[in-house]
């Protein structure tokens, strides 16, 4: 979405300065102009989240305590039950990518 203001901006939400996106008060104030509960859908976005990936990603991403975020996958019903942390940018010995 780009803006007369600001047509090169590179944020979803361009804000009114120059390359800083919109504050986070200013979009929820919007949403809940329009009827939607910002914060029922904040809830049911990290629960969808939790869903498709381990909770400790989600956590991590979002700034969510690991504690928090597994209750959360518990009440949401969530199969995660293994995750293997650590550095998975390594790439293994001896393996080449797929040709694209």
């Amino acid at each position: 979405m780009n803006t007369a203001t600001n047509p090169a901006s590179r944020w979803i939400f361009p804000g009114r300065r120059t390359g800083q996106p919109a504050h986070p008060d200013h979009l929820s104030a919007l949403l809940h102009e329009v009827g939607v509960p910002a914060v029922a859908a904040r809830g049911a976005a990290i629960r969808q989240q939790l869903l498709e990936l381990p909770a400790p990603v989600v956590a991590d991403a979002l700034g969510y305590h690991d504690k928090t975020a597994s209750r959360l996958l518990r009440e949401t019903g969530g199969t995660w039950s293994r995750y293997a942390p650590g550095d998975h940018t390594r790439t293994p010995k001896g393996w080449t990518p797929p040709p694209r």
